[in-house]
């Protein structure tokens, strides 16, 4: 579905590819509270503001180091976490392993709620004088998830789709630009 889609992209297109890959995952608890200072310049005399940010996040990191994936699209269905069992994985289905540790996830996830809020941060302020992040880190959670990856062509252009095979909600899409025409 998808009103900006081309309308024959179904009839249209061609799967070329469909591949299923059980990714490793950290999924970090934690509650996060950042301070700043800063300054909002858009005023004429700039205006010293403070702020606080606070969040609770299910923090995912993908347990790999050399491969890509939207983490921050994903939302990882932990209701329906399962007991792993090498036996219910498919056939053609392939398994990636974790090339990081507990710890490491935990400092990854700690970095990127920092850069997160200083983002949510900037939002309020063009300059930050001052920042600290408080990361209260929780339950850590290692899971596989089972990833299906499309990828098709229209139009002699290739495009790519990452389903979640738990749940079948599209994560992250190409989807080819619509031809819009005049009346």
């Amino acid at each position: 579905s998808g009103f900006l889609k081309p309308r024959d992209l179904a009839r249209s297109s061609e799967v070329l590819e469909k591949t299923l890959t059980y990714l490793p995952f950290w999924v970090i608890s934690v509650a996060a509270t950042t301070s700043y200072k800063g300054v909002f310049e858009r005023l004429i005399p700039p205006v010293m503001k403070e702020g606080e940010i606070k969040k609770k996040y299910n923090w995912l990191v993908l347990a790999r180091k050399a491969t890509q994936f939207p983490t921050r699209e994903y939302d990882v269905p932990l209701d329906g976490k399962v007991s792993y069992d090498f036996r219910k994985i498919e056939g053609f289905a392939k398994v990636l392993n974790s090339e990081m540790e507990k710890r490491d996830a935990v400092e990854l996830t700690r970095q990127q709620i920092e850069s997160h809020h200083r983002f949510l941060a900037q939002q309020d302020v063009d300059k930050i004088i001052e920042m600290n992040t408080d990361a209260r880190i929780g339950e850590a959670v290692y899971l596989h998830a089972p990833i299906w990856r499309i990828v098709y062509e229209y139009e002699g252009v290739r495009y790519q789709v990452l389903f979640d095979g738990a749940t079948g909600m599209v994560i992250k899409g190409d989807i080819p630009a619509a031809k819009l025409g005049l009346l």
